[in-house]
């Protein structure tokens, strides 16, 4: 009833808004014209619809080409202050973390309205396709936009492509493990460019990884197919209305491989429906040993992730006149997942309805006053066949919890953007947001979460010189912690479902400073920044039950960066990224996968003569896992129990990747391009070790248990070295 309620809501907003739009462009054909400007572009170049004294880096289309960024996490991996993570080895599940943060806390906008539910900030990152994108900016810092509080991490706004012209390009690439890559991109306008179409589709495909040969793989097969379209109406002068709608699905199987282990994806359900008991674990691999083969059934490793997500978006954007203008927006986004998890099962289907209206405001050439209003309902259904089935005996201890949850956040805010004077400008915000979280599982009765946050922010610019321009901001948010893929996979249990203690908001505060220098061939910026938060989730276990918690004390994260671009001459730039992260012990102990401490990125454009060519160089730190709470062994005993001589290794060691691509322009319309990711074919699986290992357990008087198997052990690239080649026709 609530989410129907919602949805009416949403769609009574989306009529008034039609409506609205309708009435302006009545009123228009009253006044004669010559040509229909763009209204947004036009109110931005005034400086009466947005500002920038907040740092934002920007990838530009450009970039994602000259890189050959085929998905969002590819495009950020060479970003100052983020950290593009692989959690589970057999999924694949990527995450983007910013500033040191955590991935729940960054936010995904797409042209700047949410997209992305809970559900998908976990699979379907690294599905979000960039052939059609113009740029990415990314803001870093709690509250670094005003309509997203949550995001305690930051930011990552991805801008479609919206062109007055009629375009058509064609990406096809391919290479080495399966990879498969085709990219369309159309765009149609009318003569005076008001009405303009961007049409975009996009396959990629890449085969399994299992360096070692055991048999089961360090990175899945993965699948993505999206389509998407775009279209922008000016109506009047005035008036602008921008619709977008967007559909993806994402396949991903980890574990046995393909083709050796198993033979098809299609063969593991009814592999697990002849063979649903389990193997002693000293069945699983040869001799006991994760380095060796696999001799277990096949659905007792495999992990198959079918998601698929429908969005939908509609802005109207109005100027009453040179002072006024106001924005009416609304997004609708589900989120599906269909998944297999080593004989565990589980669905999800996650809604969001969102809505926000904004007022500009400028009283005067030096002051620009935003009002606004947002609300956000989200809902999670979910539901396991297998946990429900295990729990026949009626057992109130042992009885099938699910992680279901009812969200809401409904907000006011208010900002101003005050240039001071010519060298000193500010921009104060502050939000007023009711919060309701409630896990809705009739097991969890009560609302968790019921509470009034206020947020405000303070950024400040102050321009040095023409060359030094110094930026400071403070600002606080909050994020309620809901799923349980925070840390881990929360159903991989035997079937007892989940517990959950969470009662209070994550709250965050946060302090940057941003020294930039821009003059002739030179640019820099050095970067600190400082983000504490209270109430941070973790996920932890009672009984063999997965937890989902809070810490008691507050957790912090400290993060320089210093980022250095040369212009040798008007052919070859050279830029250097160099990172720096500090980690207290709480924040620590939350982390499932070590986060990067230390990086530097080297990399090199140059074009002449129709020739472009590209390279980066990461190298990244050594660091010491038990920081982060490793702990695993190599082997198993023929009795079952562990070999303590064989203890996982705790040193992480430096390593490198270098991604390069070269690109020739073949006449007016094709380009021939080529190139590796990961040249120097750096792996840990062939380098150091193994992301699989056992699980310490309890020690009796024979010896120390194995609690389990598992497949997190992770601190490198799992996936090796992938040459390419790829034709691209641009009209």
């Amino acid at each position: 009833m609530d989410r129907h309620f919602t949805t009416c809501r949403l769609s009574k907003a989306i009529t008034l808004v039609l409506l609205g739009t309708l009435a302006s462009q009545i009123a228009a054909q009253e006044i004669e014209e010559i040509k229909v400007l763009g209204v947004r572009q036009r109110l931005e170049q005034a400086g009466v619809l947005k500002d920038t004294i907040e740092r934002t880096e920007m990838v530009g289309a450009t970039q994602l080409e000259n890189t050959r960024s085929i998905s969002l996490t590819e495009a950020l991996s060479d970003s100052p202050g983020v950290d593009v993570a692989v959690d589970c080895s057999l999924c694949g599940m990527k995450r983007v973390r910013l500033n040191g943060l955590r991935a729940e806390h960054t936010t995904v906008l797409v042209d700047g309205l949410p997209s992305h539910t809970i559900a998908s900030g976990f699979y379907g990152i690294d599905a979000i396709a960039m052939t059609g994108i113009d740029e990415i900016e990314v803001a870093r810092g709690a509250g670094a936009a005003l309509l997203t509080p949550e995001a305690i991490g930051g930011v990552v706004n991805i801008v479609t492509t919206d062109l007055a012209e009629n375009t058509l390009s064609i990406d096809l690439s391919g290479g080495e493990l399966g990879f498969r890559q085709a990219g369309v991109l159309g765009t149609l306008s009318n003569l005076d460019g008001s009405t303009r179409a961007t049409i975009i589709g996009q396959f990629d495909e890449r085969d399994q990884a299992d360096e070692d040969g055991n048999g089961i793989s360090e990175n899945p097969y993965l699948k993505n197919r999206t389509l998407s379209a775009r279209v922008n109406h000016e109506f009047s002068y005035r008036d602008s209305v921008t619709a977008r709608i967007n559909f993806v699905k994402q396949t991903s199987f980890g574990g046995p491989v393909l083709g050796d282990t198993v033979a098809s994806i299609d063969s593991v359900l009814p592999n697990f429906a002849a063979h649903p008991e389990d193997t002693p674990h000293t069945g699983y691999f040869q001799n006991g040993d994760v380095n060796q083969r696999w001799l277990a059934q096949p659905w007792e490793t495999t992990e198959w992730v079918d998601t698929k997500r429908d969005e939908l978006s509609l802005s109207w954007l109005h100027e009453f006149n040179a002072d006024w203008n106001m924005e009416l927006a609304g997004s609708y986004a589900r989120h599906q997942q269909d998944s297999f998890y080593e004989g565990f099962d589980y669905y999800a289907d996650d809604k969001m309805d969102y809505m926000r209206g904004l007022l500009n405001w400028r009283p005067h050439e030096d002051h620009l006053v935003t009002f606004g209003f947002d609300w956000r309902d989200e809902s999670l259904d979910s539901h396991s066949n297998s946990g429900t089935s295990l729990n026949t005996d009626n057992d109130p201890a042992t009885v099938y919890i699910s992680d279901a949850f009812d969200y809401s956040a409904k907000a006011f805010f208010i900002q101003d953007a005050w240039n001071l004077n010519l060298d000193l400008e500010m921009k104060a915000a502050v939000r007023f947001d009711k919060v309701s979280a409630n896990f809705t599982d009739p097991l969890k009765p009560g609302t968790e979460i019921d509470q009034s946050v206020a947020s405000p922010r303070l950024d400040l610019r102050y321009f040095h010189n023409d060359a030094w321009v110094s930026r400071i901001s403070v600002g606080r948010g909050y994020r309620a912690p809901l799923s349980f893929f925070e840390t881990d996979h929360g159903m991989l249990d035997s079937g007892q479902g989940f517990l959950i203690e969470i009662n209070n908001l994550e709250r965050s505060t946060s302090v940057g400073y941003t020294l930039s220098y821009d003059a002739g061939a030179l640019s820099a910026n050095g970067s600190l920044s400082w983000t504490e938060v209270s109430g941070l989730a973790m996920l932890s276990e009672r009984d063999g039950v997965p937890l989902l918690g809070q810490l008691d004390s507050n957790a912090a994260v400290t993060a320089t960066d210093l980022t250095v671009g040369y212009r040798l001459n008007s052919n070859v730039t050279l830029n250097l990224v160099a990172e720096k992260y500090f980690y207290d012990s709480r924040f620590e102990q939350v982390y499932a996968i070590a986060p990067v401490e230390e990086q530097v990125s080297l990399s090199i454009d140059a074009d002449w003569n129709g020739w472009d060519f590209t390279s980066t160089l990461n190298v990244i730190g050594a660091r010491n896992l038990g920081r982060y709470n490793y702990n695993g062994y190599e082997r198993l005993l023929p009795k079952g129990y562990i070999d303590e001589s064989a203890i996982k290794g705790l040193h992480a060691k430096a390593y490198m990747v270098l991604d390069t691509r070269l690109a020739n322009e073949v006449g007016d319309h094709l380009t021939v391009y080529g190139g590796a990711n990961n040249l120097l074919n750096y792996s840990q699986a062939r380098n150091q070790d193994s992301s699989l290992f056992w699980v310490p357990g309890d020690r009796d008087a024979t010896g120390l248990q194995a609690d389990g198997f598992d497949v997190v052990y992770i601190h490198g690239p799992l996936r090796p070295r992938e040459f390419y080649l790829g034709v691209k026709y641009a009209y």
